[in-house]
């Protein structure tokens, strides 16, 4: 496992950047550019990792909607994930991460016809149209789950992977994301092992965090720092700890220098007290 988070930015320089997540006690990081980076700058901070022996963990394409109803937004999608694919080839990057989109006006909203079949399968024709238009030999395209779009759950993420057919589509697994009903959250931990079991093998990058089950009704589950939910983290990390080492885990979604530290630092005492190396 490789353990990332991200950093406030006080490098000037790709050897600066690297030097910054090695003396974090990092091995995995996230991709420090914006998407309008010039190649060349690119390049170099692809070798700063590489001679620093850093996994650039993931290239977001976050904000695209492969798969709006609107036909120019549908385009627009399609083409900024294609270009984030092609980055991600380019540096060597574990994945590029999107979600599937949805059918409401925003990119990640819940949508009534997020789950229908014929919305798994303008997935799978968007997925197959960025995936084949980039042919990435060393990175994969996946898909964050989302609770209220597919895929949504272990077996639909199993269903996409079988109907793409493509072998640069992979996972991106984020086990809290598909915590979407009072009864996966409670026993979160035997959850956790089914996402792990049927996903672990195809899985490129982990996220890490936490929820807590609120009292208000109707059903309020929120995210929330490591260690401050009923997350079992040590199931979490023993699963994780199973897949490729070099699997980077990410912590993310926090509001300040001081929570990431903080969260880091839980993930670490844990992983600790189970003898599993970050």
């Amino acid at each position: 496992m490789r353990l990332g988070s991200p950093l406030p930015q006080t490098w000037d320089s790709p050897e600066g950047w690297a030097d910054t997540v090695r003396r974090a006690g990092f091995r995995a990081a996230y991709w420090p550019l914006p998407d309008d980076a010039a190649g060349d700058v690119a390049d170099a901070y692809a070798r700063a990792a590489q001679a620093a022996d850093l996994v650039i963990a993931e290239v977001g394409a976050w904000r695209a909607n492969p798969i709006s109803p609107d036909d120019a937004t549908r385009a627009a999608g399609i083409a900024r994930c294609q270009a984030q694919l092609a980055l991600a080839e380019r540096i060597g990057a574990r994945c590029c991460v999107n979600t599937a989109g949805s059918r409401a006006d925003a990119w990640d909203a819940p949508h009534p016809d997020n789950l229908r079949a014929d919305t798994f399968a303008l997935i799978v024709d968007s997925v197959r149209e960025i995936v084949d238009a980039v042919a990435p030999r060393r990175t994969f395209y996946t898909l964050e789950p989302m609770p209220w779009a597919l895929p949504d759950s272990p077996a639909a993420y199993l269903d996409l992977l079988r109907a793409i057919d493509r072998p640069a589509f992979a996972v991106h697994l984020d086990p809290v994301n598909l915590i979407n009903t009072p009864a996966k959250f409670y026993d979160n931990a035997g959850f956790l092992r089914e996402c792990f079991a049927q996903l672990g093998p195809h899985a490129k990058s982990v996220h890490v965090k936490d929820m807590v089950l609120e009292p208000p009704l109707t059903v309020r589950l929120s995210e929330v720092r490591p260690g401050l939910g009923g997350l079992d983290l040590r199931t979490f990390l023993t699963e994780t700890a199973r897949l490729d080492p070099d699997t980077p885990i990410l912590v993310e979604h926090l509001q300040t220098d001081a929570e990431y530290a903080a969260a880091v630092a839980h993930v670490r005492g844990v992983a600790a007290e189970l003898g599993l190396p970050l």
